[in-house]
């Protein structure tokens, strides 16, 4: 069977916990090439140890989603290494633990700042590459909460609704140049993403939801993603029974807003 990642070069972002580790060694396995983005280098470096790698198919590129105003000469940096830009995984984020009316603007600001002004920047800091060289394939991490707003998620969710808008516009704007763009929307995955998610106060909730203790596996989470770039598809959704709600809301909205009221914020 052919090995459709064997020396594609593909940029993780979060890649230092969860889904992007998942990710990141699951295609080391398929012999891509990777960039390893995250605040953490040392994280990124425990990351890039366990892929086995050689250094000729690594890049550690730490940064901080907070700020990609310098975003165009990261992308660079992949060039100035690998000379192509194959596949840019948007997964970096954080979650948010607080009601909208106790939270402060300027948190507001922060989760927009991070889940979706970021994915935007590196986004359009690879797109030239990309219709340059005729291919490309973006895939951006976006939540079942991009789909419908949730308790104690108003920011969050707004951001995930947010990458739906933009990047299903790019995707029509982008395939006449051979540019793919997949859309994720991950249910309950057992990753961190619970107890680093922000409170009002701007700390860390710091407690693993009891819906994420038993979920989907980050692995798991990664295999699927995986098969979807390979299929060619446009948008997925990953995880339990929780996805249920989904196909709840499109058929059924007078129960959904039954539902989902009774749903637990954690």
């Amino acid at each position: 069977m052919k090995n459709e990642f064997k020396d594609k070069v593909i940029w993780i972002t979060g890649a230092s916990s969860g889904i992007g580790e998942a990710l990141a060694l699951e295609l080391a396995k398929r012999e891509a090439r990777l960039i390893l983005s995250a605040r953490r280098k040392e994280e990124l470096e425990r990351v890039a140890a366990q892929t086995k790698l050689a250094d000729l198919d690594m890049l550690i590129l730490p940064f901080d989603l907070s700020d990609t105003s310098n975003a165009s000469a990261l992308a660079a940096q992949v060039i100035n290494k690998f000379g192509r830009i194959d596949i840019l995984v948007n997964n970096g984020g954080y979650s948010q633990r607080s009601e909208a009316i106790e939270t402060p603007l300027e948190i507001d600001r922060q989760l927009m700042e991070v889940n979706y002004f970021s994915y935007v920047s590196l986004s359009k800091a690879v797109l030239p590459y990309m219709k340059r060289q005729k291919s490309g394939h973006i895939v951006v991490i976006s939540s079942i909460a991009g789909k419908f707003g949730f308790y104690l998620r108003s920011s969050y969710s707004a951001a995930k609704h947010a990458l739906h808008g933009f990047f299903e516009s790019l995707r029509l704007e982008t395939e006449k140049f051979g540019i793919k763009t997949l859309i994720v929307c991950p249910g309950k995955i057992k990753t961190n993403v619970s107890l680093n998610a922000v409170t009002s106060d701007g700390k860390k909730h710091n407690e693993m939801d009891k819906s994420h203790a038993n979920a989907m596996s980050a692995e798991e989470c990664a295999l699927q993603i995986i098969s979807a770039i390979q299929k060619n598809k446009e948008e997925i959704f990953v995880g339990g029974k929780e996805l249920l709600i989904i196909k709840i809301r499109w058929f059924f909205p007078k129960l959904f807003s039954v539902l989902i009221r009774k749903q637990s914020p954690y």
